[in-house]
């Protein structure tokens, strides 16, 4: 029987990493959390444990907050791609790199109508996300955003299942969609404007959950993938993980009391998760992007 060593990457995770850029009095705040990992030529570390061609974890956090330093931070898929390429680009033994990357949103606090020139808060844990791989001179962006959580109080139904011994489910026209979008969109082509491409696809997707009749959250999930793929030439496809945050009618008749979609028992779990994936039939070969 012949063992050998499979693939395999490693790197530094959870760097954190928040950077202040002084515009005279009003500041500007970036806050990132980006992990590393490496792939190339590492059997000798495996096997024997020669480490002459590993670039230590420690040097890849470094590496991280030198480059926050040397030029500013700007959008994440660019501070992804510069990372990824100095990697790959400075280690002949390293052939792919991996770089992953939540942005934590701050907005500025309002005093007398007008925004804090260094005051910040966060509203929410809504992240902005960006993986990014290079291998060699080629590279992939899949970016998209987590935490985003959208309820509408009508406008859904849920009935037509099948039913057997086990099914207690009561068949609704009228109930509360509630979930946490996690969005990753996978990128073609190139001279992409990252902010502007992030902003109208959030956009797309909010707009297209709030106003599409949903007989089921597959159904939303769908209309919301097809509205960016159909607005947004840049991406080739977009995959969506939906949990459903259910939201239970509490019965109040022992009460004497009518509950007519006025009082609901929020629960977290068990939930239901919704994952599907919308593509372009021509869209450009993913190669590693989802490894």
């Amino acid at each position: 029987m012949a063992i050998k060593l499979g693939p395999n990457q490693y790197g530094k995770a959870g760097v954190r990493l928040v950077t202040v850029t002084r515009a005279g009095d009003v500041h500007h705040l970036k806050d990132l959390t980006v992990s590393t990992a490496l792939r190339g030529d590492l059997a000798k570390t495996h096997l024997t444990g020669d480490n002459s061609d590993v670039v230590a974890t420690d040097t890849q956090k470094n590496t991280v907050y030198a480059f926050a330093k040397e030029s500013p931070v700007g959008e994440i898929e660019d501070f992804g791609l510069r990372l990824a390429r100095h990697f790959v680009g400075r280690f002949g033994q390293i052939t792919g790199a991996r770089v992953t990357i939540d942005e934590h949103a701050w907005d500025r606090i309002t005093v007398g109508g007008r925004p804090h020139d260094h005051a910040f808060s966060r509203s929410s844990e809504e992240k902005r996300t960006t993986v990014v791989t290079v291998e060699n001179d080629r590279a992939w962006v899949v970016s998209g955003l987590r935490d985003l959580v959208v309820l509408k109080s009508t406008g859904s139904e849920f009935h037509g299942f099948p039913r057997d011994e086990y099914t207690t489910l009561a068949e609704t026209d009228d109930r509360i969609l509630a979930t946490a979008v996690t969005a990753q969109w996978r990128y073609q082509g190139s001279a992409i404007d990252w902010r502007k491409s992030f902003a109208e696809i959030r956009r797309i997707l909010l707009e297209t959950f709030a106003t599409k009749h949903s007989l089921s959250l597959q159904q939303t999930l769908y209309a919301m993938g097809e509205a960016v793929l159909e607005a947004r030439g840049e991406v080739a496809e977009i995959r969506l993980s939906m949990p459903n945050k259910h939201h239970l009618v509490v019965d109040l008749s022992p009460f004497g009391l009518t509950n007519d979609n006025e009082v609901f028992h929020a629960t977290d779990r068990p939930y239901g998760l919704i994952e599907g994936t919308v593509l372009r039939d021509d869209a450009e070969d993913p190669g590693p992007a989802w490894q």
